[in-house]
């Protein structure tokens, strides 16, 4: 027998390659970070001799889900400004928030609080458009997290930069301390058509291609950014783009709500990742992105949380359920976004629109051990009769028991196993008790 690390077994294993039917009785075996082979467990047990063994006949083991777009330290803005169309809420509270309270202090404590809430609801990696992404990228290794991190480039001052350049330096810099890193891949994410000027995005692709590294943009949220970027630049955010050579494979664009056909034909040819986050789109009003139609057309779409502040939750199990019931009444077809293709777009597909596709998004030999096991012996997750059905439209992201990234076992039994949870939201409540009482916002709620 082969002595391996860990095997992992399940009443159902669902590697998600494409056209793989789910193992019943299956098992993963694990050594060294890496799937060594995937099977039914009789064949697993016999070849391999494991130091542990997971999981077991009442559980089911997917691949780790794969949140492709958010901002995970706005966090600590959850619930700051609800009920507000996206401008409003921006301009008005968010963006002066920002201006109060980012640090890099900030970042760290509330990205610990972020990647703590993902990794237990089931998330193995996050792709992020933020600052300060140094200290992300350090707090979300010692939570033992997979991340795609985003430095954000934007026209205008933050805490962090002073203009386009400033922001673009700073991304340099933050891409050259973690190439190469086996959790943390390093990126480059200019805001919006809106935000940054053509100049910038050519700028940024340039970045971009030099290091090899992923782009991540906003791209036609809301029906006003179109007419803003049509005044300023005579085009649609999507057409603008493409026609400055910057929509490539390498870009995941973040909601594509308010796009054309032609356009989904650009993105299309384009190999664009689309990371549909359709919860904040429908909390902001900012409207619902033609998922099927682009899907239909070759498009990869893939699924994203946005941030806590616009959401409120980073909860992917969550978008799935929405996601793949709401597109059912948009086209009036029960049909569509099933649920074996919606958890689809929630793993390989996240997987390849983020460039990973050789390491992470399905479950085979070679690959990074990333997979949650989900306890299924629940009132409300019995019974059921199709696997695909059960995760999508019945479980909950507290019915995830254990989670497992790069090899290791970073969640078990419903909690870390990396960090002190009651210390991380001990920090929560400090932060949040200066916020209210201090911040721009609650004063001028007040007046």
């Amino acid at each position: 027998m082969i002595d391996v690390d860990l095997i992992v077994e399940g009443k159902y294993v669902l590697t998600m390659v494409e056209g793989a039917k789910p193992i019943e009785d299956g098992a993963v075996a694990i050594t060294a970070g890496k799937i060594v082979d995937v099977d039914s467990a009789s064949v697993i047990t016999k070849k391999f001799k494991p130091a542990r063994k997971l999981g077991g006949h009442n559980k089911i083991v997917f691949p780790g889900l794969i949140n492709t777009h958010t901002h995970a330290a706005m966090v600590y803005f959850r619930g700051l400004a609800d009920d507000l169309p996206l401008k409003q809420w921006l301009e008005d509270h968010i963006w002066p928030a920002e201006g109060k309270w980012l640090s890099v202090e900030f970042i760290a404590d509330a990205v610990e609080l972020a990647c703590l809430e993902m990794l237990l609801a089931g998330i193995t990696i996050y792709n992020d458009m933020y600052f300060f992404e140094d200290e992300a990228a350090k707090v979300s290794k010692q939570m033992g997290m997979r991340a795609v991190l985003g430095a954000g480039v934007l026209d205008f001052p933050t805490s962090s930069a002073k203009d386009a350049d400033g922001h673009i330096e700073n991304a340099k810099r933050f891409i050259e301390n973690w190439l190469g890193d086996e959790l943390i891949t390093p990126s480059i994410a200019p805001h919006a058509p809106y935000t940054c000027s053509p100049d910038t995005f050519k700028k940024v692709k340039a970045v971009a291609e030099y290091y090899d590294v992923p782009l991540h943009t906003h791209l036609a949220e809301t029906e006003s950014e179109i007419t803003i970027v049509y005044n300023m630049y005579g085009s649609t955010p999507v057409k603008l783009l493409n026609s400055i050579g910057f929509l490539d494979k390498r870009v995941v664009a973040a909601h594509c709500v308010w796009v054309s056909d032609d356009e989904i034909d650009i993105l299309a040819d384009k190999k664009v990742g689309v990371s549909h986050c359709i919860e904040s789109n429908l909390k902001l009003s900012s409207g619902i992105a033609p998922v099927v139609k682009m899907l239909e057309r070759g498009v990869h779409v893939t699924l994203g949380t946005d941030s806590a502040a616009s959401n409120n939750d980073l909860d992917i199990i969550s978008e799935m359920a929405i996601a793949a019931r709401l597109h059912k009444a948009m086209v009036k077809d029960p049909t569509v976004l099933n649920a074996e293709q919606t958890l689809t777009m929630a793993t390989r597909y996240g997987a390849e629109a983020l460039g990973l596709d050789k390491k992470i998004g399905t479950l085979e030999q070679s690959k990074a051990a990333d997979l949650v096991i989900v306890d299924i012996k629940k009132p409300h997750l019995m019974p059921f009769y199709d696997v695909y059905s059960l995760i999508v439209y019945t479980m909950r992201s507290s019915d995830v028991e254990s989670v497992i990234v790069n090899g290791e076992l970073v969640v078990h039994n419903g909690h870390s196993t990396k960090k002190d949870e009651n210390e991380i939201l001990e920090k929560v409540l400090w932060w949040s008790d200066k916020i209210k009482h201090d911040s721009i916002y609650m004063k001028r709620k007040r007046t």
